[in-house]
């Protein structure tokens, strides 16, 4: 099989699987794009991106331009004459003038079901709209947002308790292995069928607002924890809690696991704790939440029963106040 050239564009941990699985099957990697070093950490001293590391691992050419508008940076990538460029959460605007120099073109692996969910936030906005299902699409980039011809499609359940970094790291998989797919259509072949999105079908997966991951107990519980796990591993779903910002990492609706517990407890407050044990369970406006994991400021996170231990929680408190 022809081993094509690669230019690889990514830059977080989510771009780092199918980086992994090109070097592993041989490909050629004439270069990495991967945004500049960040402050990052407490001490916000200045750290490679996740690609980067893995590239520098393997002796891969790192590029790390503010922009890919400029000329030399665009010679330089022309210079290259790779066959294909992928990309993968790069973070950057690819100009048209660099979309059209690899010969076989640019390809992207994004994480939803497209045309669903184009945009910042797929994984996240999936969870909080109580889809059953999300996945990857290979597609083709083009100028406009995510709105290239779609190459393969890979499908996976959302479960009760994933949370947006669970699906993060089944998604990264996922979309190594259909990359790998793709890659070798391309070497067979030279060329790959494409699938025009259907534009009466588009939504958009608005970037995430810190504002959003402020419980509001008048929801359902069934809203609230879609909230807590979409949310988790940020901004991380909080409320007060005895007059300080609690952040909840994990929740679910207890009435979707249990058939005792009353869905409307029309004598609680929503926001009123109705139980503790080896959860925290939560009055919503409607049904109950359990918590399964939360954690003061300053404090770790904590499991419920961890947490009920060393805090003066009782029946009747409310969330919120």
């Amino acid at each position: 099989m022809n081993k094509l050239s690669v230019i690889y564009a990514g830059t977080p941990d989510f771009a780092v699987p199918a980086l992994e699985a090109l070097i592993q099957t041989g490909y050629h990697i004439a270069a990495v794009l991967t945004q500049p070093d960040r402050p990052a950490g407490r001490g916000m001293k200045l750290t490679p991106s996740p690609v980067k590391q893995v590239a520098l691992q393997h002796d891969i050419l790192v590029m790390q331009p503010e922009t890919l508008k400029d000329a030399q940076v665009q010679q330089h990538i022309q210079s290259l004459n790779a066959d294909v460029m992928l990309v993968a959460a790069y973070g950057l605007i690819i100009p048209s003038a660099v979309l059209n120099m690899p010969r076989l073109g640019c390809f992207n692996i994004h994480a939803s079901l497209l045309p669903r969910w184009r945009g910042a936030a797929p994984i996240q906005r999936a969870l909080l709209a109580g889809d059953s299902h999300t996945g990857v699409t290979i597609m083709k980039v083009v100028p406009a947002l995510d709105a290239g011809d779609m190459i393969v499609k890979g499908n996976i359940a959302i479960g009760t308790r994933d949370t947006a970094q669970s699906l993060h790291d089944k998604l990264a998989q996922q979309g190594a292995e259909l990359l790998l797919q793709v890659m070798q259509t391309l070497s067979q072949h030279g060329e790959i069928e494409a699938e025009a999105q259907d534009e009466s079908l588009v939504t958009y997966a608005e970037k995430l607002q810190k504002s959003e991951a402020i419980i509001d107990w008048q929801q359902s519980a069934t809203q609230i924890s879609r909230q807590v796990r979409a949310f988790n591993p940020f901004p991380v779903a909080h409320s007060l809690l005895l007059g300080e910002v609690c952040r909840i990492w994990m929740a679910t609706d207890a009435s979707s696991r249990d058939d005792s517990i009353e869905a409307n407890p029309s004598s609680h407050q929503p926001g009123q704790i109705v139980g503790l044990g080896d959860s925290i369970d939560v009055a919503c406006g409607e049904g109950i939440l359990r918590i399964e994991t939360l954690q003061m400021p300053g404090g770790k996170r904590l499991s419920a029963s961890d947490f009920c231990r060393g805090h003066a929680l009782s029946v009747g408190m409310r969330f919120g106040e």
